[in-house]
């Protein structure tokens, strides 16, 4: 039971970041692209790759890294979001700035991921 309310505390935290970066995303770089969700998809696969190899090289408790991960990243990160916002852009006649989107979260996700494995292995070694 403690692990799941410290994965809904994650959750809920990570939800309110999303909304936070969503927010400033909008009003920095305007709506014509969903930069929030991209932001926040490319952070979150940063995240988990470092976190999931700092806590398991660490030994961090399954509780801290599941807080984390399931929680925090997981109210952090949409797959829906994209998904509505990709296709939204498709039915607005944007076919172009839609594949962009799905380009750069899936090359940017794999390259974001790849970095914060690179990262955690420069701070824990391994």
């Amino acid at each position: 039971m403690e692990r799941f309310l410290w994965i809904c505390l994650g959750g809920a935290v990570g939800t309110g970041a999303r909304y936070l970066v969503a927010v400033w995303a909008g009003q920095r770089l305007g709506g014509a692209f969903p930069y929030g969700t991209l932001i926040v998809n490319l952070i979150g696969c940063f995240i988990i790759a470092s976190v999931m190899h700092i806590g398991v090289t660490l030994a961090w408790s399954p509780t801290v890294r599941a807080a984390i991960t399931i929680g925090f990243v997981g109210g952090l990160t949409t797959y829906s979001s994209f998904n509505y916002e990709t296709m939204r852009l498709v039915q607005e006649g944007a076919p172009v700035t839609a594949l962009a989107n799905l380009t750069a979260t899936l090359v940017g996700g794999v390259l974001a991921g790849w970095a914060g494995l690179m990262t955690a292995r420069a701070i824990v070694g391994h």
